[in-house]
């Protein structure tokens, strides 16, 4: 939902923007997630943002599918729907299509969105819907108890893989860049002041947004991303995208990476004949998604993996070319006549 004022005011019927708070968002039901799941950071840090948006809570929809994760809309206080497996993207279409007025968001797990709502998932992106979509990854399904999901990694021991996953994983970001997400972006549930911008982004996104949050299951997958997202690593193991600002990392800010001639990034350390100036810049607002998926792609040990945004592009949304769908056709064909419709063309009688 763009939070421009043309925006802010259709949201609201018209009327100026309202102040809400934190606690405005806050639902009445008891948070009941793990102790110590990440998934209460991102719940924290998603309430902190909503009153950005400056619009009524009853103009604000979160739907969820099936997971720990899709429990999400009942612990906020706008209007929502727990759906059912992978189906939460088709609902929101639905949801956006029919009341494009509406700040819509979508909650969802590696396993709910990248399985069976795999094609919802794509489906929804590539429309170009003004919606938020968050997955979730903590590389297991946590709901039904500790069984790989598609992106759990390759020879992972889990209670339905016992002898190790020989699937290969999925990258969301890959999967979402490649359906021409005009917004994507990653972030981690315990760096919360990182997730808080990642979502006022999302947020800010005229069109379909997709962020990825690395989720800590400290039940079933443990530890999964602490290689490189504790806090005594991560400048070494991590790189924050900036646009504009040249891909460098590392504790003492004397790393980078490059493109070299054959189109394969590389890192590489500053001096030497190495400057700033050979460094990738990076671009999230390029017209072509070709280096973001490049980057996407960049996995540790062999890189420092990626965070911030991605992408963020502009193009026509769905509902907007939808409505002007519509206005045309009443344009040339006057207002529908539903008994018409019903009576015309092939029609006959069963005596």
């Amino acid at each position: 939902m763009s939070t421009n004022t043309d925006a802010n005011q259709g949201g609201n019927g018209g009327q100026p923007p309202v102040k809400l708070t934190r606690k405005d968002f806050v639902s009445d039901q008891e948070v009941r997630w793990c102790p110590g799941c990440g998934d209460y950071a991102i719940l924290a840090q998603v309430q902190k943002v909503m009153p950005e948006l400056g619009i009524r809570r009853e103009n604000v929809v979160f739907v969820s599918g099936i997971g720990c994760s899709s429990r999400f809309p009942y612990y906020m206080n706008t209007y929502g729907f727990h759906s059912i497996h992978g189906r939460a993207p088709a609902v929101a279409t639905g949801i956006k299509a029919s009341n494009p007025e509406l700040s819509v968001w979508v909650i969802t797990g590696d396993g709910d969105a990248l399985s069976i709502g795999g094609n919802h998932l794509i489906h929804a992106i590539r429309r170009n819907l003004d919606i938020n979509i968050i997955l979730f990854n903590n590389r297991i399904y946590g709901l039904t108890k500790g069984q790989y999901s598609p992106t759990s990694e390759m020879g992972k021991r889990t209670k339905s893989t016992p002898f190790g996953v020989i699937d290969y994983p999925l990258n969301p970001l890959s999967v979402a860049l490649a359906a021409e997400a005009t917004f994507v972006a990653r972030s981690v549930d315990t760096h919360t002041q990182h997730l808080q911008m990642i979502v006022q982004r999302a947020m800010e996104h005229k069109g379909v947004s997709f962020v990825e949050v690395y989720q800590n299951c400290n039940i079933f997958n443990d530890g999964a991303f602490d290689m490189f997202t504790a806090r005594d690593v991560k400048e070494d193991r991590m790189i924050e995208l900036e646009h504009g600002r040249p891909l460098i990392f590392g504790k003492e800010r004397n790393r980078g990476i490059r493109m070299r001639s054959d189109m394969h990034l590389e890192v590489v350390e500053l001096g030497n004949g190495v400057s700033e100036s050979d460094l990738i810049a990076h671009n999230e607002k390029a017209p072509d998604s070709y280096l973001a998926y490049m980057l996407a792609r960049m996995e540790y040990p062999e890189y420092p993996v990626p965070v911030g945004v991605f992408r963020d592009v502009q193009k026509s949304t769905y509902e907007d070319l939808l409505t002007e769908q519509v206005e045309r056709a009443i344009q040339n064909m006057g207002p529908g006549d539903l008994e018409g419709i019903i009576n015309s063309g092939d029609t006959w009688v069963i005596e």
